[in-house]
Order: structure tokens, then sequence, then C-alpha cells
């Protein structure tokens, strides 16, 4: 008997598992939350505060408060109705027993009680149950209280009453289970820029969001939003750091087929197109139906005015898509009542209904403000007009780029030395300031995966440049032709094309000092603004090199933190020891440098990714400006000072 035909034997009914209530979550958490790490674990906090803001939507609450705990646990709760307690008719348990304990139960699915609800996924409060040790439910209805306990998903007891209250609303805490999370540590600033985000796309909720517990000078952070103006102000916030070329931001609200749409846009003087789209307030970071009716009723428009006022005549310059949107910075937002998503990450929006609202309700406004501010439509005509030039000249400088970019040997740059497997899946290439540690890095490599690339000093800040003086960059074009990517594919003509993508670890190593963290941040600009696609794929890393060398003897410990040379210390003894301090790659030779910071085995690497795509677009922005103050505070702010031995 063949070993299939075996195999066929032995499956049969017995081997079929049948998961009851909320164990499928546990056993595949990942399936519904995304991930066990950082942003599956930040992820259960979106679904509990999306439920405040479904109240707050219907109309019932307008105000969210989100507290970080000492533990890592986390509480939020609202001023809504609360959640119903009353007997559930065909669950014979009080309905709030059924929204914690069963997937996809929840007044979301009932449109007479909300007629929009955010969320994704829609995997509720239920699977922030499921993966909590601990959680804690207290509903305030009718001027009395109640409470119910769970642990992992399972409620410890029936709903039960615990006195009367004049609030109203719903507290929820729970503590992520630390058995499911590999990350247990909640990042203030991460749900700092969600709270902001949400407080801009909701006008009129009050959103306070506290952390508490003590930094190491025991004082704990607090932040509370409230956007009275919305998307204006959201509009504000992200171009604080550029200068604006109109006196205020051009605002559509509106609503088409039974679609509320509200958007805002405004131009300034970069060159780069800033648009953040949302649907039921979730970042649709890959777009979808909603972004391309904005994209259409926008280039129409304005080349209908541009054409009728004569100015492009004048100019006798060819203009496409793209050049209406250089150096725009526009949020548009949508409230749709079964939103379908598709795309790699199911964040971009596939209903068609949308596409045909948004551009009518573009066209209709944006014709309106051009007839009545001539002003600011000349402005914008003129800025779309020497868009339009520089495109052409980008478009030459890209073509060298492009013909530059064959696969051989005498196509590549010089100064890459490639790896010898062909499968981009197994391939990384390390991006290294300067020559010297690039020789480190070439001996101490394996040759078989890892290329290097060599960058001679700190590339061009592509935030302050025109596209085409990024193309004509020796660095840049070189970077290019390494990757093997090319610009460009009928949809989008700077989307990056991805199928010759060359390796699938692009790494940037530098010095651990000032100059080495420029150089990440301008190489981290660059892929933001030209190759965002890498970013959020998942393939840009930064090298994490140790900042000391303790010895004593023949031992010999890296340190990648402060915090790891004090143990290191306290490990070996004070006695006898010393203790190196790495201020840059070229210090190691080429054996330091693969044990500590190029073998897959030992070394830290920290993946690129982009949690909050409108917060990344003001860092940058803030980071790589002329504006100096903004950037001092942020360095301030964010800096991390150490204690260095002489």
């Amino acid at each position: 008997m063949s070993e299939e035909v075996k195999k066929n034997e032995n499956y049969s009914a017995n081997n079929i598992t049948v998961l009851e209530g909320l164990e499928a979550v546990r056993v595949r958490p990942a399936m519904y939350i995304g991930d066990v790490n950082f942003r599956g674990l930040h992820h259960l906090v979106y679904e509990v505060v999306d439920n405040s803001i479904d109240e707050a939507l219907a109309g019932y609450c307008d105000k969210i408060t989100v507290n970080i705990n000492e533990d890592n646990s986390i509480t939020v709760e609202d001023n809504g109705r609360g959640i119903p307690v009353d007997m559930h008719e065909k669950e014979h348990r009080s309905a709030l027993e059924v929204v914690m304990t069963v997937l996809h139960a929840g007044g979301k699915f009932d449109k007479g009680s909300y007629k929009v609800s955010g969320g994704l996924h829609g995997v509720g409060v239920s699977c922030v149950n499921a993966l909590s040790d601990k959680m804690l439910v207290e509903v305030y209805r009718d001027g009395k209280a109640y409470r119910q306990e769970y642990s992992k998903g399972h409620p410890l007891y029936p709903v039960k009453e615990i006195g009367t209250t004049d609030k109203r609303g719903t507290h929820v805490e729970f503590h992520p289970d630390p058995s499911i999370f590999t990350v247990t540590e909640y990042d203030y600033n991460t749900l700092l820029d969600r709270m902001r985000e949400l407080a801009y796309l909701n006008k009129g909720i009050d959103i306070t969001i506290t952390d508490n517990r003590p930094d190491d000078k025991g004082t704990m952070k607090s932040d509370h939003f409230y956007s009275e103006n919305g998307l204006r102000d959201f509009i504000a916030y992200l171009d604080e750091n550029r200068e604006s070329l109109m006196p205020e931001a051009i605002y559509i609200e509106g609503e088409r087929n039974g679609i509320p749409i509200e958007i805002a846009m405004q131009y300034n003087n970069t060159y780069n197109e800033n648009i953040h789209s949302y649907v039921n307030n979730i970042n649709t970071h890959e777009g979808g139906t909603h972004l391309s009716g904005f994209r259409s009723g926008l280039t129409r428009t304005l080349k209908a005015y541009a054409d009728k006022s004569g100015l492009l005549q004048k100019a006798k310059v060819e203009i496409s898509g793209d050049d209406f949107r250089e150096g725009l910075t526009a949020i548009i937002s949508v409230k749709v009542a079964e939103p379908q998503f598709e795309g790699q990450t199911k964040t971009k929006l596939g209903n068609t209904e949308v596409r045909s609202a948004v551009d009518s309700a573009v066209c209709e406004m944006l014709e309106n403000y051009l007839e009545e501010h001539p002003n600011e439509a000349r402005t914008i005509v003129d800025k779309v007009i020497l868009a339009a030039r520089a495109r052409q000249a980008a478009r030459k400088a890209r073509e060298m780029v492009q013909r530059g970019n064959v696969f051989s040997s005498a196509g590549l740059p010089g100064k890459l030395t490639d790896c010898q497997d062909g499968d981009p899946e197994n391939c990384e290439i390390y991006f290294v300031e300067g020559d010297s540690a690039g020789g480190s890095a070439k001996q101490g490599r394996d040759r078989r995966f890892q290329a290097i690339l060599p960058l001679r000093g700190k590339i061009l800040n592509v935030e302050k440049a025109m596209r085409h003086r990024a193309f004509e960059s020796e660095e840049i074009r070189n970077i290019y032709t390494a990757l093997g990517v090319t610009v460009g594919t009928p949809e989008d003509s700077q989307a990056l094309n991805l199928s010759k993508l060359r390796y699938h670890k692009v790494i940037i190593m530098t010095d651990a000092d000032v100059d080495g963290a420029h150089i990440d941040t301008l190489m981290l600009t660059f892929f933001f603004r030209y190759m965002p696609e890498l970013i959020e794929n998942g393939y840009v890393y930064l090298a994490t090199p140790p900042l000391y060398l303790v010895k004593k003897g023949e031992r010999r410990i890296y340190c990648w933190t402060e915090e790891d040379r004090l143990r290191a210390l306290e490990e070996v003894g004070n006695k006898g020891i010393h203790v190196q301090r790495y201020k840059g790659l070229g210090e190691m030779n080429p054996e330091q440098l693969w044990e500590t910071t190029m073998d897959p085995e030992n070394r830290q690497l920290r993946q690129v990714t982009i949690e909050n795509a409108a917060s990344a677009d003001r860092t940058f922005s803030m980071l790589m400006s002329d504006d100096v103050p903004p950037r001092r505070a942020f360095i301030e702010a964010n800096a991390t000072y150490a204690t260095i031995d002489a």
C-alpha cells in the first residue's frame, strides 16, 4: 500500500477539530488582528476605541478617555449609551456577555443602531477579550452600574449590578495575554498618533490619552485632543512645517448618494504629493475608489479651469494628472455603510459607487471655489505648470536611471559588491556609510547572500529637491540601479515597479553617532517619498551596531544600549576591565562587524514600518525642512542621552 493511501486512511472525521467560542481567536490570533507583535498589540486598543467612536458617530458620545496603566493594561471609557445589559432573547444571557464573548455580535450589524461603524476587520471587542488574560467591563445605564470580568474570553461570573450612578457609558479595562503576544509594552506615541487622528476625523469629540507609567523623572504623560474644524485642523497640523500657497485650506463637505464626504486640501511649496484617505476612520493607505474619485475630479476640474483661463496655452506645456497633485496635501474621509476592502492588507476600498460620489462632490465644490477665489486659482495653475516642466526634466533624468538599470555586472554601480544568490527572497543589500566601513563590510559579509554598496557622504535631501534633481543625483541613481527597480506603471507614473527588485532585505548600516543618524534620516526620507512600496512591503531595515565592547581578560561582551553596558559591568566586575565606545563602523574589524551587525544569528535588525502615514508625513516634513525650531523641539523631546566613560 502506498504511503499516500495510508495517510488518507488515517484522515477521518476524528481529525476534524471544532473550536468553540473564542478558542479560534486564541489559536490563530494573527488571522484576527494581523500579528502578535507590536502592531497587533496596539490593534487591541483601536478595536475598543472604535466602539466608542461608533457611539460618537451615532450622536451619543462626545468624550473618550484612554489610559495606559502601570502594568501595561489599558482602560478605555466613553460617555455613550453603554452596552445593553438586558437579557438577549436568543442567547438567554445578558447582551453584554454576548457582545464580549461571541464573535461578530454587536450593534454594528444592526443598521438601526449604527448607520456606519469604524473598525477595519470588524473583529470587535470579543477578540480583545479572547486575547487578554484579564478583562473588566463596567456599564453605566439608566442610573445603574453593571460589571462583568473575564479571563481569556471566558466570563468569571454573570453580569451583576453593582450600584447606582449618575454616569453613562462603557468602561473597558484589559491586560493583553503575555502567552499570546511577543511584545507586551505599549508605546505611548503610537497610541497618541491614532487618538490625534481620530479627533481630527471626528470633529467635536473630546479625546484624552494618559500614560500612567512614570518616566525616569517620575512624571507621566497626558495629551488632550479636540477639534472644532476637523479636517481643516488636520491639514494645518500636517502642513505646519511647510509654506502654504493659500490663505486657508479648500474644504469640501457634503453627501452624495447617501455617502457622507469630507475633504480638505491645500497646496504648499514642496514637490511631493501627500494625500491621506480614510473610510470610516480607517486609513486606507492602499487607496481605492474614493481616492480614484478624488484624483479624477481634481484633475478634470483644474484642467477645465486652466484651459478656460488661457494660462496653459501661454505656457505651451503638456499637463498630466501628476502635475495637479505636486505640492498638494489632502485628506479624504468618507463614511460607507457597507465598505468592501481589498488589496494586500485589506486597506483598499473597492466600493464602485464611492468613486462617482467623490468625483461629483469634488468637481462641483472645487469649481465653485476656483470661480470665487481667482487669485488662489491662478496660484494653483502656476504651480501645476511649474510641476509639468519639472516632470519633463524628471522624466529625462529618470530615463537615464532606467537605461542604466540592466541586470548584468556591467550595468551595476561600480562600488556595488554583489552577492552570489540570484533569488531576491534570499538576498540582502547593505547601504553602508563610507568607504572604510564599506571595506570592512565587504570582507566580513557572507558573499552568498549579502551585497554591499558604500555611500559617498550624505545623499540628497529629497524633501527640499525637485524630482529631476533627485534623479540627477549619482548616489540616488546608484540606489535605483543596485536595487533593480524601475519607476512608473501604466496606472501611476510615480509608482515603483517591484517585480525586478533584487533584494528583499534593504538594510541601512551607519555609524552610531549624529552623522550616522542624519544619514539614516536622509535615506528613510528618500525611501518614504520615492519608494514607499519598499517600506509597505517590509523590505527596509536599519542595522544596529553595538555601542560598546566590554572586555575583561579573554571575555568580550558587546553592548547595544547603556543598560546593556551597566549589566555587563555588573556581570564582570569593575576591576581590570576595558570599555570601548564604538563611534564608527570603521573601528570594527571585519570579523567583529560580521559577528555583531551582519550575522543573521546574532544581529539586531529593526524593520521600518509605517504605523501612521499622516504622522510619518508630518515628521519627515519637520525633520528635513528649513524650519529649525520644530526640529529642535523634536530632538530635545526624543533624544536619548547616554553616560559615556572617558
